[in-house]
């Protein structure tokens, strides 16, 4: 009997202890993970909408022979860059020159008939004046000089036009520019205004042409901007900068009635040659003119089926998701139009540990404006995953 009352307190104290250990053990849930949260990066940025297009030639010209004849040298290295005026080929000269040499004689004989007209029609009116000679003579020495002066003239027109044929037969670059390889090899004969001899295309300034959609035209217009002399910038596949600018120099005056979208083009130095007619890139056009915008990386955005959410920190360190509403990306950070504001703490690391309606343990960062992010101790952050779908989200 005394050993049964000893044992009993001594159950009953382990069974207090097992059931407070298990009631701790639920209060407590499992641990705070850790994260990394900043404010958003606030800064005047100008929005860009994205097109792609092609570069062009302001001037692109087929280069052929104004006199017909064979051909006899080529002056070009295939693909050089030539000159406005420079020679790039020449043609048989001989039967121009034949010509031209004919048209000289005549011209000579036309001028001796017309001197000997004259001195006949001075003798004339010398005896004229004396009744030696009728007024129907005179006249028709009048008429013979008159004709004369005709013939003289049609001979220096018919000169002209067999100096214009010799000059013909040199064959130069209508404008500056890239030219392309001969099509036509010496010894063989051309056509005048038929036989394309090579082609030429000019390389600075270029164009670069792009389909506008109606929306982004209309909202345009809406804001009262005008396209024309509205700046852009490109860049060419590969490149992650866009290194090239220009503006906006011509829209066409009517939308495809197929497509919906209207001509838009853009006038892009070209100094250095590098770009060529034919070449794709990526264009933005400035949507906006610059204004304070709310910016967090990309990897700080969780796809929530047809939204894009944020995490953000709430009241003690409770992780909340936030829908946002989401512009272009500028200078490696994605604009968010509305969800956000500058005081709100974003969870911009450690993202896939995140649990909406859990804490967490939070370390603060900082968002730098080249779109890294940096612990307090000011330590790049370790980069984030791909951020996942939201839990519960559709796959």
């Amino acid at each position: 009997m005394p050993k049964r009352s000893l044992l009993a307190p001594l159950l009953l104290f382990s069974m207090l202890l097992a059931a407070c250990s298990g009631g701790d053990s639920g209060a407590d849930g499992p641990p705070a993970l850790p994260v990394t949260a900043a404010n958003p990066l606030v800064k005047p940025v100008t929005e860009w909408d994205d097109y792609v297009g092609r570069f062009e030639a302001v001037q692109s010209v087929d280069v052929r022979p104004r006199a017909s004849g064979y051909l006899t040298r080529s002056h070009f290295t295939d693909g050089q860059y030539v000159k406005a005026g420079q020679l790039l080929f020449t043609i048989d000269a001989r039967p121009s020159q034949a010509a031209l040499d004919q048209a000289r004689a005549q011209l000579a004989r036309a001028q001796a008939t017309l001197a000997n007209a004259r001195t006949e029609l001075a003798r004339s009116e010398t005896l004229a004046a004396s009744q030696a000679a009728s007024r129907e003579e005179v006249e028709q020495r009048r008429a013979a000089v008159r004709t004369g002066e005709a013939d003289v003239a049609a001979n220096r027109a018919a000169i002209r036009a067999a100096e214009l044929n010799v000059g013909f037969t040199r064959v130069t670059a209508p404008i500056s520019g890239r030219v392309s390889q001969r099509l036509v090899d010496p010894g063989n004969a051309v056509t005048a205004d038929q036989t394309v001899l090579t082609t030429v295309v000019s390389t600075n300034p270029l164009h670069f042409s792009f389909q506008g959609s109606e929306a982004s035209l209309l909202n345009y217009e809406r804001q009262g901007d005008t396209l024309e002399g509205s700046p852009v910038r490109i860049r060419l596949q590969g490149e992650e900068d866009y290194t090239r600018t220009g503006k906006i120099d011509f829209v066409d005056n009517a939308l495809s009635t197929g497509s919906g979208t209207i001509t838009v083009r853009a006038v892009v130095p070209n100094a250095d040659g590098k770009l060529r007619p034919g070449l794709f890139g990526q264009l933005q056009l400035a949507a906006s003119a610059p204004r304070d915008a709310i910016l967090v990386p990309d990897t700080a955005i969780v796809t929530d089926a047809a939204r894009r959410i944020v995490y953000v920190i709430g009241p003690k360190d409770v992780v909340q998701a936030r829908p946002v509403t989401l512009g272009p990306v500028v200078d490696g950070l994605r604009v968010v139009r509305t969800g956000l504001t500058a005081k709100d703490r974003v969870i911009v690391n450690g993202i896939q540990r995140a649990m909406p309606g859990k804490p967490a343990k939070v370390e603060a960062g900082r968002i730098l404006p080249n779109g890294k992010v940096v612990t307090g101790k000011g330590k790049a952050a370790a980069p984030a995953a791909k951020a996942a779908p939201a839990k519960g989200a559709a796959q």
